[in-house]
């Protein structure tokens, strides 16, 4: 049976999702963050050598990141759902997301993250201002610059088609559900991008959704 080695509030829930969508029975080991630093328990260095999450055993596999869980599980445990046919533009789009959704929307998000920490954490008195000048900085000259050309990047496609890899859904939605539901909690986005703000309606209201959250959690702390 496939073990899901699940991080609370983490890219893992695209994995319960994908699980859920597949109706695959799987065996779910949850572990929590450290409430101070928020850092992944020691534990998952016993599974994976990065001690990160997502993490899949199955058999003997035991199978990291995001994208290649999902296409490990399409290809072996799919029968052809949630991915188009492989001889088909539609795939072509289909692979582009699943890797988009890490190697680039994912990155000025997590910029933004770092940078709004140091603005806001505790630091000497005398070295305050200073980080909060150069937090402010990187957040005005590149972060939100690089934030604004993914969203209207992101919205401007969804103009092309219902989903991210045409008129169906497919597992590219829930490898870009992460990124999206992080800007949205993080980075600004808002009813002023609509089909974004869509397609995280359509994707809440699936039901194998709501099952990943209810045995796993949410993706994303509550704002």
């Amino acid at each position: 049976m496939i073990t899901v080695h699940h991080l609370n509030h983490s890219r893992s829930h695209r994995v319960l999702w994908l699980m859920e969508e597949l109706e695959l029975l799987y065996e779910l080991k949850r572990y929590a963050r450290d409430p101070k630093t928020m850092l992944a328990p020691a534990e998952l260095k016993a599974i994976h050598p990065l001690g990160k999450s997502p993490v899949i055993t199955d058999d003997d596999l035991t199978l990291a990141e995001s994208a290649a869980i999902l296409e490990y599980l399409l290809e072996r445990y799919g029968n052809g759902r949630l991915a188009p046919q492989h001889d088909s533009a539609n795939y072509r789009r289909f692979r582009y997301w699943m890797h988009y959704a890490e190697g680039s929307a994912m990155p000025p998000m997590l910029l933004k993250l770092v940078f709004d920490r140091v603005a806001s954490g505790p630091l000497p008195f005398f070295v305050r201002p200073v980080a909060r000048a150069i937090a402010k900085g990187a957040n005005r000259a590149f972060i939100g610059p690089q934030l604004k050309t993914h969203l209207d990047y992101m919205e401007a496609e969804l103009e092309k088609s219902d989903w991210f890899a045409g008129d169906t859904f497919s597992a590219a939605d829930i490898q870009m559900s992460f990124p999206i539901e992080a800007a949205r909690a993080r980075a600004g986005l808002d009813e002023s991008r609509p089909r974004l703000m869509d397609f995280l309606r359509r994707i809440q209201e699936r039901p194998a959704y709501k099952r990943a959250v209810e045995r796993g959690g949410p993706a994303l702390p509550a704002a």
